[in-house]
Order: structure tokens, then C-alpha cells, then sequence
């Protein structure tokens, strides 16, 4: 079963794929880790990629659907495959059509207003722990080893509301091209637990696998 995963910044996404590719097998597979690897690596369409991020321009789709394509043709997939990260708008999807079978578009759909709270509520301590301003009771260190908590640069409202919305506009098209395609499933991210949303999307697998 291969599975492409849409969401928004803050919608839960890595959440999801940590239960999904615990009961299923899936590989996790994120954009960021393939430009890292292939960067790390010193490959050649790693080079390339990296020549763009040095000099501050987008990686193009073209680059980006080659690295996904190589890890895809050239790396385990174990039971199936779960993308994070990509396709992030119509021309990579129609690439990705082209060297992989998708069977499943799993869009975790949560509202701006909560996306907001989520994201810009977030605190941070260097020693990795992450919190959320509504559970720490007016703290502002760490409860693990003490530390001040910091808020992350891009977490910021001005940015992350720009982050959201370049998000928005480029997922909607996604949403309409696997709907037309009968793959698309869209579970409301802001309706319960971690746990119920999970619930939800597991139902939705196993009537695929069925």
C-alpha cells in the first residue's frame, strides 16, 4: 500500500505517520530526509540540489521528483511507502504518476484558527523537549532538565500565517486531483485525540485493504 499524506503545518502529520508506519510497515518517506541524504552523500542531484539552497532559490520540481524517484527506485520500501513532503503541488503529482502506483491521498484537514494556536503556542528546549503554552501553566522552563523554553524563529505568527496560506494554495489542487482520481481521504485533524484521528485514518486503511 502506498499512501501520500497531506497536511498543513501543525495539522499532526508527523503524528499520523509514526502510527501508521508502526501498524502497517510503511517506510516513512519525507522529502527533507532525501535532499539531507543525497546533499550528506555528495551525489550528484544532490550537488545540484544543494547549488539552489546555497544560493537561496527553490530546488525546482524537476530536481525534486528525480530525488523522490531514486529513492523510490533505488531504496527499500518494505510493505509500501508513505510520502511526506511531496507532491506539494499538481506538476510533481502528475510526475509521481509516472513512477509510482499511489493508492491512497490521506489529508489531515484542521482549521486555520487551530493551526495558529497550534504552531505559534509552541515552546522549545534545547534538550528536544517541546511543549504547549495551554499545558505549561505560565513555566517557562523546561520540566525535564530546567532549561529556559524559547519559541522558534519561523514560529512566529507573521510567518507561520504566510507558511499556512502557500500551504493552502498549493494543496488544494492535490485535494481535487486525488478526489477525481477516488483516492482521496480527508479525516478532520482538529476533532478529538491524536488517538481518535488515528482511529479514523485506521479504519480508512483497513477498508482499502480489504
Amino acid at each position: 500500500m502506498n499512501i501520500v499524506l497531506l497536511g498543513a503545518p501543525g495539522a499532526g502529520k508527523g503524528t499520523q505517520a509514526a502510527f501508521i508506519q508502526e501498524k502497517y510497515g510503511l517506510v516513512h518517506i519525507a522529502t527533507g530526509d532525501i535532499f539531507r541524504a543525497n546533499i550528506k552523500g555528495g551525489t550528484p542531484i544532490g550537488k545540484l540540489a544543494k547549488s539552489y539552497i546555497d544560493a537561496g532559490k527553490l530546488v525546482p520540481d524537476e530536481v525534486t521528483c528525480e530525488l523522490v524517484k531514486d529513492r523510490l527506485l533505488n531504496g527499500s520500501s518494505g510493505n509500501g511507502f508513505m510520502l511526506d513532503g511531496f507532491p506539494r503541488n499538481i506538476f510533481q503529482a502528475r510526475e509521481l504518476d509516472k513512477f509510482a502506483d499511489i493508492d491512497l491521498c490521506v489529508n489531515i484537514d484542521v482549521d486555520k484558527s487551530l493551526l495558529m494556536d497550534r504552531i505559534c503556542g509552541r515552546r522549545m528546549c534545547s534538550c528536544g523537549a517541546s511543549y504547549h503554552v495551554s499545558t505549561l501553566g505560565g513555566a517557562t522552563t523546561c520540566a525535564k532538565c530546567g532549561k529556559p523554553l524559547y519559541r522558534r524563529e519561523d514560529d512566529n505568527p507573521a510567518t507561520v500565517e504566510a507558511r499556512i496560506n502557500t500551504y493552502t494554495q498549493q494543496t488544494a489542487p492535490l485535494v481535487e486531483y486525488y478526489a477525481a482520481q477516488g483516492k482521496l481521504f480527508t479525516v478532520d485533524g482538529g476533532a478529538g485525540s491524536p488517538a481518535d484521528i488515528f482511529a479514523a485514518i485506521d479504519a480508512e486503511l483497513k477498508r482499502y485493504l480489504k
